[in-house]
């Protein structure tokens, strides 16, 4: 199958996701939990700002910002792209497009954490529903909604009663209970105010489970 090329771009902020294949579990024990984190660090954090997180037993929302290009060599280095791929992506250009180096990043993080899931659990076989999807955030109410929705997604399936309960999101290093390099604080204070308020808006959604009609049909978009 030919190589998805997303046309990623700098600055922007996209809504990255994916589910077990015939949504399986696709996260049996904690420690794939932490194992997929350190994936995120590895592929992802070169190329992007993790905003939000949220990982699911079926499957994983992250919120991110893309970062300017970075050099080719890095991009090489970080992501282990193999022999076959190294002449696809080495350019005249010593700059990787964001779409190239972001794509071919979470490509690989797919590849890798299903090798390692396959190897621990003795299966075969894909383990996600085809490649990662990723959409770009239209507008700010949607940026805004989206954040609450993917820390509220725990609550929303009846894994726990409070967000907080939740290990596998960043909302306790939002909410400053937990220490953990995937959090932005100055995005929390530019777009919510504070972690308080934030709170408020979390509380408010998981009481009353209102969503702006737009934006509930996007999830649906994401559910069908």
């Amino acid at each position: 199958m030919p190589r998805r090329i997303i046309p990623f771009l700098p600055d922007q902020y996209y809504h990255f996701y994916n589910r077990g294949n015939n949504r399986q579990v696709v996260f049996f024990e904690r420690d794939n939990y932490l194992y997929f984190l350190k994936g995120v660090q590895k592929y992802l954090v070169p190329y992007m700002d993790v905003l939000v997180y949220t990982l699911m037993p079926t499957h994983y929302h992250v919120l991110g910002r893309v970062r300017q290009g970075a050099k080719t060599s890095e991009f090489l280095k970080n992501s282990e792209v193999s022999a076959s791929q190294t002449s696809e992506v080495s350019e005249t250009s010593e700059v990787l497009t964001s779409s190239k180096q972001v794509s071919l990043a979470m490509q690989k993080f797919g590849i890798s954490y299903t090798k390692a899931i396959n190897k621990r659990f003795d299966r075969v076989g894909a383990l996600f529903q085809g490649q990662f999807q990723a959409k770009p955030i239209q507008s700010y109410e949607h940026l805004l909604n989206l954040c609450v929705y993917i820390h509220g997604n725990p609550v929303k399936d009846g894994l726990v009663s409070l967000p907080e309960n939740w290990e596998y999101s960043n909302y306790l290093e939002w909410m400053g209970l937990r220490k953990g390099s995937l959090v932005h604080r100055d995005f929390i204070e530019q777009n919510f105010g504070s972690s308080e308020e934030y709170k408020r808006l979390i509380t408010k959604y998981i009481q009353t489970r209102y969503l702006p009609d737009d934006f509930r049909k996007y999830i649906q978009t994401l559910e069908g």
